[in-house]
């Protein structure tokens, strides 16, 4: 028979482990999209079915482990395109198509970790991955502050994001809010504009390059279960 001691050494030990989440990573986000998410109704409206339907999302795990796996300062960049308006309340957006790039960093298991999470973060956007690649990814903030950083994302020669904060000449009708929610959770996030947005892949039977518009986001996310 094990000693008292021993036994409430185990469940104190079994207790302790219940309370640490399987999943917890945080780190910094970028988004870009083909149309304005900070923008005026008539902007908005004027594009919806026109454009929107493709879209870049980047993550940049700052710390944090998955499924077990360490992702410090690893990244993964996800490329979609919708069959309709990304984020358009009135018409589905779905079938979409995905190529997943990881950072080629990664080991076999921060690989697969990565994969995990990129999905379970964009939920059913990165479902349908038609492609994975595996690139070197540039992650790049130049600021602390996510109100008025610039952002760049180099993913290998396949995808680039780069972001500027928001001004006043950006504001054309004078009445602009966010009109988009950002394709993900985060714990914070900020419109921005878009000075590149470009896809060169494969696997979604089209390439793109959108500068110069308000179709951005910058943020943070703090995920944990």
């Amino acid at each position: 028979m094990k000693p008292l001691s021993g036994i409430l050494f185990l469940a104190a030990a079994s207790a302790f482990g219940a309370g640490i989440p399987n999943n917890h990573v945080y780190g910094e986000y970028v988004e870009a999209r083909n149309a304005d998410v900070y923008t005026g109704a008539c902007f908005a409206n004027s594009e919806i079915g026109q454009g929107g339907d493709v879209a870049i999302m980047g993550w940049k795990v700052q710390k944090g482990n998955w499924q077990g796996v360490e992702l410090d300062g690893l990244s993964v960049v996800g490329a979609i395109r919708a069959s309709h308006t990304l984020g358009d309340v009135t018409h589905t957006s779905y079938p979409i198509k995905a190529v997943l790039i990881v950072d080629e960093r990664a080991n076999a298991s921060q690989r697969l970790a990565l994969k995990s999470f990129a999905q379970r973060m964009a939920g059913d956007l990165l479902q349908d991955v038609a492609r994975i690649e595996y690139q070197p990814i540039d992650f790049r903030f130049d600021d602390d502050n996510v109100h008025s950083m610039r952002a760049s994302v180099t993913a290998g020669s396949l995808a680039t994001v780069q972001t500027r904060a928001i001004n006043a000449m950006d504001r054309i009708c004078g009445h602009e809010a966010t009109f988009y929610s950002p394709l993900t959770k985060l714990e914070h996030a900020m419109p921005a504009a878009t000075m590149a947005n470009s896809f060169r892949g494969q696997g979604l039977n089209t390439q793109w390059s959108y500068p110069y518009n308000r179709g951005a986001f910058v943020g943070t996310f703090d995920y944990q279960d």
